[in-house]
């Protein structure tokens, strides 16, 4: 008769490091208030906004780094007022003139009887013309170095030229607002092993300690999709709740103190294949929907997920482009009763698309990992809306920043690859202080009227996008001080850890943070035998 081997046990309970979920202020919360939730305003009002928020710190940072450049150049408060041959910079909005970009007047003209070509997946080429305009004209901007610029419509930054005899202005250099101030910037980080642009841990860290907090991020679970990876999604949710793998895994497993789902949890929907065919419908509409064609399986079935990793430990879960939410950002938080039994639970949190998370460090004891917690019992005691009651304490926090990836979706389509990669257009959102620029132009957005919500008044530790084509990371440093300000944290040396995030049907992968040092690692889930994505492994 065969000796199975016991299963270990752990001479002591497995527990969690415990921290607390703050709120976010009301100037940094992406939810569209009542009162706002207007469509008369122009877009324009959010240019005017974000070119009057952001030419102050354009304007500092110019003077600075332009003070001693022969010829002395002076500073043209407007684009309008730059005279031929003189040594100066001016400020202003950048626009991207692009043939190929979609015209909406052009949209409104067309022949219908003509279908629409496909959308383009680039809109530069040899035509396009660089324009710089503030609230008096626009200027044309020309130049070696505009051309070898990473630029899309939207950003604030200030140029340094002289105006050509045609009124073009000749770029000699350029300026951004650079990197908003870092509220945990005073806090102590230990100096990385590595120095590389990819920084990526594949086993566990020797700077890591078995009290380190550790957030585990994903994206694009696509539960219900055509090929959907159930499997892969399943190992996922044992993996979280330390159910997983051996001794080993279930330790790493349990020093994850959150989970952040950074959008398209559902898959997108897709026609039957009667429909496709062009097989006349035979089954009639009940209900208000589509019987034929229409199933609650894939919610239900990622409610079901979404319980079992509720009962462990907090889930922020965002909507994405292919969930049930609306079309423009900030897309707002999905109904919790969407998702039946972790609706119930207060370590269940929706959130919005994109969302600041921000957390300090909780002095409750850790809780167990166990999955017979009580609904609710979780080291970050949340409200009922998944934040913390608890008010920020003082000592180490972090900022997460989290979107689902349209904004670096949408910048992409401006740049020439190579050389730009997404990681590099996320990066430069750091030093432009400001997530999604091409929001109104080609990325819808809601018409805010008095404020630009995507502009960053503070830079995260972490900086999560989620569904991209491939995993990436990079740690993003800058020595630079904000000017003589009397606010610390301008004075002081900013970092900040970018993940971009793949999608988890087509790749498995899980990405995990280490709060403390910002290291990162990397978990994938394959079934041998079955495809992830269309791909066997």
């Amino acid at each position: 008769m065969a000796v199975v081997d016991p299963i270990p046990i752990p001479s002591t309970p497995l527990t969690r490091p415990s921290s607390n979920a703050v709120p976010p202020s009301e100037e940094a919360s992406f939810i569209i208030k009542s009162t706002d939730k207007s469509y008369k305003h122009q877009y324009s009002n959010i240019y005017f906004v974000r070119l009057h928020a952001l030419r102050p710190h354009v304007e500092q940072r110019a003077k600075r780094r332009w003070n001693e450049v022969a010829g002395n150049p002076v500073f043209v408060p407007r684009v309008l007022d730059v005279e031929k041959g003189q040594l100066c910079f001016i400020i202003g909005t950048v626009y991207m003139d692009m043939p190929l970009k979609p015209n909406v007047l052009e949209d409104v003209a067309r022949d219908r009887s003509i279908p629409a070509p496909p959308p383009r997946e680039k809109f530069n080429s040899d035509e396009d013309n660089v324009m710089l305009e503030d609230e008096s004209g626009r200027i044309c901007l020309v130049g070696d170095r505009i051309r070898s610029a990473c630029l899309v419509t939207g950003v604030i930054m200030g140029a340094l030229g002289i105006e050509t005899q045609n009124g073009d202005f000749e770029v000699v250099d350029l300026c951004y607002p650079g990197m908003a101030p870092q509220p945990s910037s005073g806090v102590h980080w230990p100096a990385s092993q590595s120095e590389d642009a990819m920084e990526v841990d594949t086993s566990s860290s020797s700077q890591s300690l078995p009290s380190d907090e550790w957030i585990a991020l994903v994206s694009g679970l696509e539960v219900g999709s055509t090929d959907p990876a159930d499997a892969q999604v399943q190992m996922l949710a044992e993996y979280l709740t330390a159910e997983a793998g051996g001794s080993d895994e279930q330790s790493q497993a349990a020093r994850i103190s959150r989970l952040i789902i950074a959008g398209n949890s559902l898959g997108a929907l897709t026609r039957d294949a009667g429909a496709i065919s062009g097989e006349p419908e035979r089954k009639p509409r009940r209900y208000g929907h589509d019987t034929s064609s229409f199933t609650p399986h894939p919610t239900q079935n990622l409610a079901a997920h979404l319980t079992d990793v509720c009962r462990s430990l907090p889930v922020h879960l965002l909507p994405g482009p292919s969930d049930p939410s609306a079309t423009i950002l900030p897309q707002q938080p999905l109904p919790r009763a969407m998702f039946g039994g972790a609706s119930h639970y207060a370590t269940f949190a929706c959130e919005s698309n994109p969302i600041y998370i921000h957390l300090t460090p909780s002095s409750a004891p850790a809780v167990s990992s166990s999955r017979a917690s009580q609904p609710g019992a979780s080291g970050s005691k949340p409200k009922a809306n998944g934040h913390s009651a608890k008010q920020a304490i003082p000592g180490p926090s972090r900022t997460i920043l989290v979107n689902a990836g349209q904004p670096v979706d949408d910048m992409f389509k401006y740049v020439p690859t190579p050389p730009i990669s997404r990681l590099t257009l996320t990066e430069a959102t750091l030093r432009w202080r400001h997530m999604a620029p091409t929001a109104p132009d080609t990325l819808w957005c809601h018409p805010y009227f008095a404020k630009d919500p995507f502009v960053m008044a503070e830079t995260p530790d972490v900086y999560v996008v989620g569904n991209q084509p491939a995993f990436a990371t990079r740690l993003v440093r800058d020595t630079e001080t904000d000017g003589e300000g009397d606010d610390e944290h301008a004075r002081t040396p900013k970092r900040c850890r970018i993940v971009l995030l793949p999608k988890f049907r087509e790749s498995g992968v899980l990405v995990l943070v280490n709060l403390r040092t910002l290291a990162v690692r990397k978990v994938q889930f394959a079934v041998e035998g079955m495809s992830v994505g269309g791909k066997e492994t």
